[in-house]
């Protein structure tokens, strides 16, 4: 394989973009012929979306407001997701796989129930990875915002 990668890289005017994990370490540059290919590719770690600063927090609910904007249900309110960022936040630990598992399933349950809206409790129904469970379980989330007591009439 790492000798199909280097043809590729020295022969095709293209760009090509491989992920994988720990590749400095291990995979893909591991031995004489990973050297090779490390001399030839550049990395881009990549990191959990943080949520400490207002920016962050602007850049994940951006994040959060584009995967809602893509929802194909019919009964779905706009921004309903999005002003859930940091309960999100909270659930995925910032990580993106977690965060599009939880929404897809979330979307699933809406369609299997009819309901075809995202609600918390949909959120709250779905399981997600160790890693997302595991920071959720230190992360507590905020509750839910309580529900105005409804008017009445004299």
């Amino acid at each position: 394989m790492s000798d199909q990668l280097k043809y590729f890289a020295e022969r095709l005017p293209a760009t090509f973009i491989y992920a994988g994990v720990n590749v400095e370490r291990v995979g893909l540059f591991a031995g004489p012929r990973g050297q090779q290919l490390a001399s030839r590719f550049t990395t881009i770690p990549t990191t959990a979306f943080a949520y400490g600063t207002a920016d962050q927090r602007a850049a994940w609910h951006a994040l959060v407001a584009s995967l809602e904007a893509t929802l194909p249900l019919r009964a779905h309110q706009p921004r309903t997701l999005a002003a859930l960022d940091e309960y999100l936040h909270r659930r995925t630990a910032g990580m993106i796989g977690s965060l599009s598992h939880l929404v897809r399933g979330a979307a699933i349950d809406a369609i299997l129930d009819g309901t075809e809206h995202l609600t918390r409790a949909h959120l709250d129904r779905v399981r997600l990875d160790h890693a997302a469970e595991a920071y959720a379980a230190t992360h507590p989330s905020p509750a839910p915002a309580p529900r105005a007591p409804a008017a009445t009439t004299a």
